[in-house]
C-alpha cells in the first residue's frame, strides 16, 4: 500500500509539474508532436511502397504452354508434377476453349475468326498459370517445370522480373532505413528539447536533494513527467493519422493513380501506427526526462 500511496503521489506531482511549467511543458509537446508526424508519413509511405512490393511479386505468374495436342491423361500427368513441386503456391489450368472464350470475348476480330474452332482444329496451346510462394526462386520453378514431358513453352517475364525483385527490395531496405532513422532522430530532438525543461529547473532539482530527497524519489517524477509529455504530444499525430488516412484511403478508393496502387486498408493498420506512435512518445519522454535529470543528480 505505501509503495502505491508513493507512485499515486509521484503521478500527481508530475501532471501538476506539468501544467505549473506550463510554457516549458508546450515547448517539449510541440516538438514531440511535430517529429511523431513525421514519423507517422514516413511508417505510412514505407508500409504502403512494401506493400505495393508485395502486391506486384505475388501477381508474377509463370505461364506454361503445353503441346497443341497434348491428351487429358498427358495433361493429368503434368499437372501432378506440378503439384509435387516445393515452391508451387497455387496453379490454374485454361483449356483451349477457355482461352478462345477469353479472346473472343475481349475482340470481334477474335470472334470471327475463332468461333468455328474446336478442339481438333484449334492451334491454341492450353496453358497452367503457376505462382509461387516466393518470388526469388520464380527462376528455378520456371526451369524445373521446362523440364517436364509435353511442355512446350515457359514464360514469366524473364530478365524483367528479376530486375524488378532487386529494385523492389532496394525499395524496401530504404524505406525501413529512412523510418529507423528518422525514430533514432526523432528521440534525440526530443530528449534534447525535455533536457531543456529540465535545465531550468536545475535549482529546483538541488533544493529537493538539499532537504534529503534520495536520488530515486527526485527522477521518478520527472520520469512519469515525461510520460505524460509523451502521451500529450502523440495525441495530434494520433488523430492525424486515424482520420487522416482514412480519409485518403476512402477518397481515392483504396487506390493511388490507378487500379495497380493499392493502398492498404486502414483497419488495422491505423492502430498499429498509432500505437507504434504512443509508444516512441511515451519512451522517449521518459527516457529523455530520465537522461536529463541524472546529469544534475551526480555527485
Amino acid at each position: 500500500m505505501k509503495a502505491l500511496r508513493i507512485l499515486s503521489r509521484n503521478i500527481r506531482d508530475s501532471f501538476k509539474s506539468v501544467f505549473r511549467n506550463f510554457s516549458l511543458s508546450l515547448a517539449s509537446i510541440s516538438c514531440i508532436t511535430i517529429t511523431l508526424i513525421v514519423v507517422a508519413i514516413s511508417i505510412v509511405l514505407s508500409y504502403n511502397v512494401n506493400n505495393f512490393a508485395e502486391l506486384v511479386e505475388k501477381d508474377v505468374t509463370i505461364v506454361v504452354f503445353l503441346d497443341v495436342d497434348i491428351s487429358p491423361e498427358e495433361k493429368d500427368d503434368v499437372e501432378d508434377l506440378i503439384r509435387k513441386i516445393d515452391e508451387v503456391d497455387s496453379y490454374t489450368y485454361q483449356s483451349k476453349a477457355d482461352i478462345a472464350k477469353e479472346m473472343m470475348d475481349s475482340s470481334e476480330v477474335f470472334k470471327n475468326i475463332m468461333e468455328s474452332w474446336d478442339d481438333e482444329s484449334s492451334p491454341l496451346q492450353p496453358t497452367f498459370q503457376v505462382k509461387v510462394r516466393n518470388i526469388d526462386q520464380i527462376g528455378k520453378v520456371a526451369k524445373q517445370i521446362k523440364k517436364l514431358e509435353h511442355v512446350s513453352t515457359v514464360k514469366y517475364g524473364e530478365g524483367m522480373v528479376e530486375q524488378l525483385v532487386s529494385v523492389f527490395e532496394v525499395v524496401k531496405k530504404i524505406s525501413i532505413g529512412m523510418v529507423i532513422a528518422l525514430i533514432i532522430v526523432t528521440a534525440f530532438l526530443i530528449a534534447n528539447t525535455i533536457k531543456i525543461t529540465i535545465f531550468s529547473r536545475k535549482r529546483e532539482i538541488e533544493i529537493m536533494r538539499l532537504v534529503g530527497a534520495s536520488n530515486i524519489n527526485i527522477k521518478i517524477p520527472f520520469v512519469f513527467e515525461g510520460l505524460i509529455l509523451g502521451v500529450l504530444g502523440a495525441i495530434i499525430p494520433i488523430i492525424i493519422t486515424t482520420y487522416g488516412y482514412t480519409a485518403l484511403y476512402n477518397n481515392f478508393d483504396g487506390q493511388l493513380f490507378s487500379p495497380f496502387i493499392q493502398l492498404i486498408k486502414p483497419e488495422p493498420f491505423i492502430f498499429y501506427v498509432s500505437g507504434v506512435l504512443l509508444i516512441i512518445g511515451i519512451l522517449v519522454g521518459m527516457f529523455g526526462s530520465w537522461r536529463a535529470v541524472r546529469k544534475y543528480l551526480k555527485i
